[in-house]
This record gives structure tokens, sequence and C-alpha cells, in this order.
């Protein structure tokens, strides 16, 4: 059974009342972007209630107030977002969709009222492709974000006036939060629950749901080394399985690819990053970062031995790419995620 925690005081809540954390949802948003923060903010709910707290209350809101189908086909019963109007929004959030983005995006009004609304409230925060929305409102205008990898080229190329990252579970900037993909929501609603009461209820609600509390937000949100299956498709699909067998070599470099590869470096490089995206000293650090992660998590390997076998060099070499990437330390990675541990 979970411990209830200690909750301390927080600033954002007006004396007496919850915390009102709003859902502005529309035909086809995904199920589990929408689900998976609600239940993180129940929980933690819950555990206030026990306390003699205030927790959050959350509406689901939509511009019509009516039954909205889900990607899955369920339903969920939204209020009109116009009962909101005279109500204080502590936080808006924003949840997407794989497949009905288009329309979302096409419907002026919905996006005026995420604009209106947005400004009104503390926080503003979107989950995987909500992050589309969020853009498109202008609220997110110099500020950097992340989405589903899937949209993350879009996001760009349709907001040239927002900086997005490709890799992070979830980026916090000023008042404007984004998550990646689907299951990134969870951790971005651990990360307001930590923010507004406190890391030890955060953690509680982590264990409740049978998560980890919590992943750091610039933690990947896919695998190096299956990134570099799929960009590469057939071309260099061989070439990254010779390379993953060979990280512990020190000097494996862009001669020895290009050379393994039947290239010369120069036109190596060259046909390599066009294909991937990727430039092959990046992608031989990436994929020594993924092997680091799996090792630190599946085995009780000492940082210095980890570094040595796949050939970071230094220890503080694989500290440094490890805070550059993922922002977070080999041994702080180790005690969020290590099962050895």
């Amino acid at each position: 059974m979970t411990s209830i925690p200690e909750i301390p005081p927080t600033r954002t809540q007006a004396r007496g009342a919850p915390i009102v954390v709003a859902f502005i949802i529309f035909d086809g948003v995904s199920s589990l972007d929408l689900s998976g923060p609600l239940s993180v903010f129940a929980g933690a709910s819950h555990f206030l209630k026990q306390k003699g707290k205030h927790g959050y209350e959350c509406p689901v809101v939509s511009l019509r107030g009516k039954k909205i189908v889900t990607d899955l086909g369920a339903a969920f019963l939204s209020q009109p977002a116009s009962r909101l109007a005279r109500q204080r929004i502590d936080t808006l959030m924003i949840p997407g969709a794989m497949g009905a983005m288009d329309a979302a995006l096409a419907d002026r009004k919905l996006l005026s009222w995420i604009a209106r609304q947005g400004r009104r409230a503390r926080r503003v925060c979107s989950v995987c492709a909500g992050g589309r929305l969020l853009a498109a409102s202008g609220l997110a205008e110099g500020r950097r974000m992340v989405t589903h990898w899937a949209h993350c080229g879009v996001l760009q190329e349709q907001n040239p006036g927002v900086t997005v990252e490709t890799d992070p579970i979830y980026i916090e900037d000023g008042p404007v939060w984004s998550s990646a993909g689907v299951t990134a929501g969870i951790d971005l609603a651990l990360a307001l629950v930590e923010q507004d009461f406190g890391r030890d209820l955060a953690m509680a609600v982590a264990r409740q749901h049978v998560v980890f509390m919590k992943r750091p937000g610039g933690q990947s949100q896919f695998s190096t080394m299956l990134e570099a299956q799929i960009a590469g498709k057939n071309t260099f699909a061989r070439l990254h399985e010779w390379a993953i067998e060979r990280l512990g070599d020190r000097n494996l470099n862009v001669d020895q690819l290009a050379a393994h590869a039947g290239m010369s470096p120069r036109n190596f490089a060259r046909v390599y990053t066009a294909t991937t995206g990727r430039t092959p000293s990046k992608a031989i650090e990436f994929m020594r970062l993924e092997e680091a992660r799996r090792l630190l998590e599946d085995t009780d390997k000492s940082v210095d031995e980890i570094s040595d076998q796949i050939g970071f060099g230094s220890t503080e070499r694989m500290r440094t790419t490890f805070q550059r990437n993922l922002k977070v330390s080999p041994r702080d990675y180790r005690l969020r995620f290590g099962c050895a541990s």
C-alpha cells in the first residue's frame, strides 16, 4: 500500500480551493493523451483528500459541450467551454490526436479559445500532437517545444517562431509546457504535481500508477538504435549492426565507418548525413549513449566500467554526453531507472 506523504502548502492554490486543470478536447482526441494525465491528477487529489487538503478539479470541455468520440471509439461527456468563462483556470491541458489534427487545426474558434484561455492560465500544456494546437494558437511563439516524434517536422515547418526539440520527453519553457508522444503526458502531469505539491506526492502518485518517478524531461522519447535503423532504411542497416558490435573500440570513427561502407570519408559523411539526418560522429555518440542507458538500467556495473566498455574513453566524456542529450547525469539516470541499483 502506498503511504500518504507529507504535503507542503502550495503558493499556486487559493485558500480552500482546488487547482483547476481544464482539458479542452475535440472529436478524435487521443484517449491516452486525455486519460493518462487525468488519472495522475485524480491520484494526487486522492492523497491530498486523505490529508484534508484540496487537490485538483479537472473539467473536460469542448466548444459545444457534447459527447466527444475518441480515437478508440469511446466517448467522453464534455462540458461546454463557455462554462469556464468566469472560472479561474490554473492550467490548460491540450491533448492531441494521431489522425484528427487537420480538422482541429482548421477550427479557428478552437484556436481562438485556446489562445484566450491560455493567456489567462498560469500554465498551458500540450500532450503529444496537441502541441500543434498550442503552437498554432500563438502562445508558444519564441519558446521551446516538443511533440510526438512523428509530428516534430511539421510542427517546426508550420511554426518557424517556435524552437522544436525532437528528443525530450517533455519541456518546460516558462508558462508553456509540452510533452512528447502519448504516455509522455503522464510524465508531464507528474512534473506538474511535483511543481504544485512537491516531490513526495509526485512519487506517491507514480508508485500508485506503477510508473517511473519520473522520467527526466530530457530523456529521449524513442530508441536511438531503432531510429538509426529506420532512418538509414536498407542503405546503412548492416553498417549500423557492424558499428553497434564495435562500440567498445575507442578508435571507431568516420574513417572506419567509411571504409566498411566502401566509400571515401568525405562522400560517406555527406551521404550518411543526408540519409539519416545525423552526422556519422553524432550517430556513434548516440549509439554509445543508448548502450550506456541499457547497461545502467540492467546491470550493476559501475559508471567507470560502462564508460570503458563502450568506448567513451573517460567517465567525464560519458557524463557530458548524458547531460547534453538527456539533461541528467549517468548516476542520476541509474537512480531513476536502474533495476539493479
